[in-house]
């Protein structure tokens, strides 16, 4: 039996995990609610059809980065400890999320404009293939005994809570804001709402501990290492 100490330590990490997983979803999700917009601003092509596929498309490499992502930030994370991997990929998230959110459109920089958003996707998707991967083991790691199942649903819970605040974010701003103000910069309001909450998540993430079984391991293998046992 747990102490009612223990009790409230255990919850406390899981709502620091499971936030930051969410904020991490939502930043990697919420350019498909907005992909429209995205492309009138990032890829102008005088037909909205494939503004549109364009920006689909650049929503889509970031499911390319994603085993690239697991892979690397998970050998990451089991060599130097689940702690740092959360907080190195809720970093790269939130570059990607801010060069998204806050580069100019293709009228004011050219180019360059698309190749940002580009880049910062294929950051995001491999920042998302750490994340999930290293929430579900923090979250099995702290589990009581019985209750992984309990404890590792939480991510799973977290991420699909996005899709209803993402949504819910849209209806509102769709609400209040003319369409034509949701064309020109309405649509940047949820991307930098991301943004804005990472400080916030930071520090949660910081107070982490590292789980005790992480701790207990007598060896954490490196990336090569990792390769070279699966090869054999």
């Amino acid at each position: 039996m747990l102490s009612s100490e223990e009790r409230k330590a255990k919850i406390w990490s899981v709502v620091r995990v499971s936030s930051g997983n969410f904020r991490e979803m939502y930043d990697f999700t919420v350019f498909a609610y907005y992909a429209a917009a995205i492309g009138r601003a990032f890829f102008p092509t005088g037909n909205e059809f494939t503004s549109l596929m364009l920006s689909l498309m650049t929503f889509w490499v970031g499911f390319l980065m994603r085993p690239l992502g697991a892979l690397i930030l998970g050998a990451y994370t089991d060599h130097h400890g689940r702690r740092k991997g959360l907080m190195l990929t809720l970093a790269l998230m939130a570059v990607g999320i801010v060069s998204i959110a806050c580069v100019p459109g293709y009228d004011t920089i050219g180019v360059l404009a698309p190749i940002i958003v580009v880049m910062g996707r294929l950051l995001q998707g491999f920042s998302a293939g750490g994340e999930v991967g290293g929430v579900s083991v923090y979250l099995s790691e702290i589990a009581t005994p019985g209750h992984k199942g309990f404890y590792v649903c939480w991510q799973a819970c977290s991420q699909n809570l996005v899709v209803i605040f993402a949504a819910s974010i849209g209806v509102f701003l769709s609400a209040v804001l003319p369409p034509a103000q949701m064309r020109q910069w309405g649509w940047r309001v949820p991307l930098l709402l991301g943004t804005i909450i990472i400080p916030f998540l930071f520090r949660l993430r910081s107070s982490l501990l590292e789980s005790d079984e992480f701790k207990a391991r007598k060896t954490h293998p490196n990336l090569s290492q990792i390769l070279l046992s699966r090869a054999e």
